[in-house]
């Protein structure tokens, strides 16, 4: 079967969730241009999204609809050549609108599995739960005849274990698209022990026409995005705890946070990262990853009473970030989670104390969004770091070992065989986290 049939009948399992319906969207948008070429005219393209939610489902048509808008007004151009034989389609207007039409009219929205039976391409973004995806593979593929693929966005579990557990062949494969799908470039995928050529092949070929960054992992739990994320958290967590016994638990946590996001030069400090992705949801991964881990305990025992406590973190069904560790207001923290008082304090009321005794940052501090592409990056930050470490201030103590933890955690994912290589590790963090620099580095060697 090859490219082209193999996206006639496709499935999204999850597709009203954030990362379904990026999945969804790019899919769909895909498989309506492979319809709109001459050779395909006559095919029928299918995708069900597939959600519990009706409600859901709704609100996803409408996101998708906004999507395509604004791919079609930056495609104009392109999209006339492509009914170019249309002579009904005269203003840029009318393109649009049928661009959009096509789009929409392959998408088919379910509440019930029964449609994918007769998909021959499944993408499952639903919970990280092993056992769900375990029940809802083998019910699919007990009423499936076309032997579909399974590509799953699991951002944790060994994909050789959803094999064996529902038994299917060596026809599942990680594909793991990064939040938000239809923004994000990275792409990483992963192969299970038994999982066929074919469906890695495939994969590559159309991250490729998504124009996505692909990065291979191998099939450990975690891979190489959560294998460094929760590591690099626990170190975070930790400092806190320590710090914590000598400052309030407040001032730990901003002095923490305020250490990753300026003196590293990251777009967001640890806590706010925590919070984007989920203070539960970072609590069930490592949960998720420690049972497959020989020589290290991957928990959080702060985690766990965050989430007793009612403190999630994540985001709104707008894109709003809920609160988590800090509390947010147009998307700024304004305030701590008292995990004490079970209360948010106020960042002004400690701000300037706090600031005080971290130290000030150097003349030099590049900031994070003017190093991004910045082509001479490597030359600033070996002596911006260079300096900082000559600092024997708190806020400067605790960016050198943040530093160098981060570092020791990329080279031990590369020495565990979870990444092909350093250059692999730092992609993940340069692409996936929007890191400035990769955390394999020389800037903070002894």
């Amino acid at each position: 079967m090859e490219y082209t049939e193999r996206l006639q009948n496709v499935s999204v399992l999850g597709a009203a969730g954030k990362m379904g319906s990026g999945i969804l969207l790019l899919t769909a948008m895909e498989m309506a241009d492979l319809s709109l070429k001459p050779e395909n005219k006559g095919k029928l393209f299918v995708i069900n999204a597939m959600d519990v939610s009706s409600v859901a489902l709704n609100g996803l048509m409408g996101y998708i609809r906004s999507q395509v808008l604004k791919v079609a007004e930056k495609n104009t151009v392109s999209l006339r050549k492509v009914y170019a034989d249309r002579a009904d389609l005269i203003e840029n207007g009318d393109i649009i609108e049928q661009y959009i039409n096509d789009v929409l009219n392959i998408i088919r929205p379910v509440t019930r599995l029964e449609p994918t039976y007769d998909s021959t391409l499944i993408f499952e973004a639903i919970k990280e739960d092993p056992a769900l995806k375990v029940k809802i593979f083998s019910q699919i593929d007990a009423n499936n005849q076309n032997k579909p693929w399974y590509f799953t966005n699991t951002s944790s579990i060994p994909i050789g274990k959803l094999d064996a557990d529902a038994n299917l062949g060596g026809r599942v494969l990680g594909v793991h698209f990064y939040n938000p799908p239809a923004v994000q470039k990275l792409v990483e995928i992963i192969k299970g022990e038994n999982t066929l050529g074919e469906l890695e092949e495939f994969a590559k070929v159309y991250s490729k026409n998504l124009r996505k960054v692909v990065v291979p992992s191998n099939d450990f739990a975690g891979f190489i995005g959560n294998g460094h994320f929760m590591r690099d958290a626990l170190h975070g967590i930790k400092e806190v705890e320590t710090l914590a016994q000598e400052v309030p638990f407040v001032e730990a946590v901003y002095a923490v946070n305020k250490v990753t996001q300026d003196f590293l030069v990251r777009p967001m400090g640890i806590f706010q990262l925590i919070d984007y992705v989920g203070v539960e949801v970072c609590m069930y991964i490592m949960s998720v990853m420690n049972p497959h881990l020989d020589n290290e305990d991957l928990h959080s025992d702060l985690l766990d009473k965050m989430v007793a406590q009612g403190v999630m973190g994540g985001q709104n069904s707008n894109g709003s970030q809920k609160d988590g560790f800090l509390k947010y207001e147009k998307g700024v923290p304004v305030a701590v989670y008292d995990i004490d008082k079970k209360d948010y304090v106020a960042i002004e009321t400690f701000k300037a104390r706090c600031d005080d005794k971290l130290g000030a940052l150097p003349a030099n501090a590049p900031q994070w969004k003017s190093m991004v592409r910045n082509k001479k990056k490597d030359e600033i930050f070996s002596a911006f770091f260079k300096e900082l470490r000559t600092l024997d201030t708190l806020g400067a103590n605790l960016a050198s070992k943040y530093g160098f933890r981060s570092n020791e955690i990329g080279n031990q994912l590369v020495n565990d065989n979870v990444a092909f290589s350093t250059a692999d590790v730092n992609t993940v963090m340069l692409t996936g986290f929007f890191h400035a620099y990769g955390p394999i580095n020389d800037y903070f060697n002894n």
